[in-house]
């Protein structure tokens, strides 16, 4: 086991170097550049910039030299930084990489973390009673439904949802993430913001319920015409007793290779919801830097992001020895 996690590792370090080398190289090549839209915005202002403070600006920025040698050299600045667990510092909000990372990621985290819960409590059972009751009326019905929530785009849903319980009938705020009037207390604050947060967790799972179901639907069909379930029926089992502890066990198998996504999607951030919510977690604040050309930010939240994704699949890897005791790692 130790031996295999220690060669896992291995591969991830290569992997993440890849990774980083080939964003980094996207990012320089974006048709935006920071520098640009600082220079236009003291244009607009009406100053003439000359060009020796365009010079200044980009050596400050490290963005002087745009060629491939160039964009090398600023990918080993930038490596030879993370090896000392430095992101650099934003362009766009003026402070380290990291503490903005932290600052924004606990509302994307608390949407993603419950909106997942509601998912798995949601789509299984779903899945389940789909695969068991195949093409019957509840199949039928549950399969429509959740087409229609995998054809929906989030942006769509979402102002679906604040026209209907925000404007029509004002049950729940329209946008933000609490209401300045509210009583100051911890305890006030804490139940004004979930308040605020309940229409982005249910726009983000309901879109997300009905990759789940499916799979759980599929997988849950494929396995209940294996032959031992038909043997575990011969014997005389109780259906419940096939369906949860012979057939849902192997259904799992795929359910946990799906879970090496899950581990960066808490952290990731809804960018398109929290932009139609109006929501400071790390999506937005990604999407703002990314429009802006934030070099170090982006760099900083993809890696971050990468890092999270190389764990999340060593970590389904390890869990398969758990579901599946054939399974031995080596």
């Amino acid at each position: 086991m130790l031996k295999y996690i220690a060669k896992r590792l291995g591969q991830s370090i290569l992997i993440l170097l890849g990774v980083s080398l080939i964003i980094y190289i996207l990012i320089r090549c974006m048709p935006v550049s920071f520098i640009e839209d600082k220079i236009a915005q003291m244009n607009q202002g009406g100053a003439t910039i000359p060009e020796e403070t365009i010079v200044a600006m980009k050596e400050m920025y490290g963005l002087q030299d745009d060629s491939f040698l160039g964009i090398l050299k600023g990918y080993a600045n930038w490596l030879g930084n993370l090896c000392q667990f430095d992101f650099g510092d934003s362009f766009k909000y003026g402070a380290p990489v990291i503490d903005i990372i932290k600052r924004d990621m606990g509302v994307s985290f608390a949407v993603a973390l419950v909106a997942t819960f509601f998912e798995f409590m949601i789509a299984i059972p779903l899945g389940i009673t789909a695969a068991t009751h195949q093409y019957s009326i509840r199949d039928y019905i549950v399969t429509i439904l959740v087409m229609i929530g995998i054809s929906l785009p989030s942006f769509f849903f979402a102002q679906i949802l604040q026209n209907i319980f925000s404007l029509e009938l004002g049950w729940f705020p329209f946008q933000g993430f609490f209401n300045a009037s509210t009583d100051s207390s911890p305890i006030a604050l804490f139940f004004d913001k979930c308040y605020h947060l309940v229409l982005p967790i249910v726009t983000v799972t309901v879109l997300s319920i009905g990759g789940r179901m499916r799979m759980t639907r599929t997988n849950m069909l494929e396995v209940m015409n294996s032959d031992y379930i038909r043997t575990a029926r011969a014997k005389g089992l109780k259906e419940r007793v096939v369906i949860y502890k012979h057939a849902f066990r192997n259904t799992m198998i795929p359910l946990v290779t799906s879970l090496a996504g899950l581990l960066p999607s808490l952290f990731s951030g809804a960018m398109i919801t929290e932009q139609v919510f109006n929501l400071p977690g790390i999506g937005n604040t990604a999407y703002t830097a990314m429009m802006a050309a934030d070099i170090p930010f982006i760099m900083g939240y993809n890696m971050f992001l990468a890092l999270l994704s190389v764990l999340g699949v060593l970590l389904a890897d390890l869990m398969y020895a758990v579901v599946d005791p054939r399974v031995k790692l080596q």
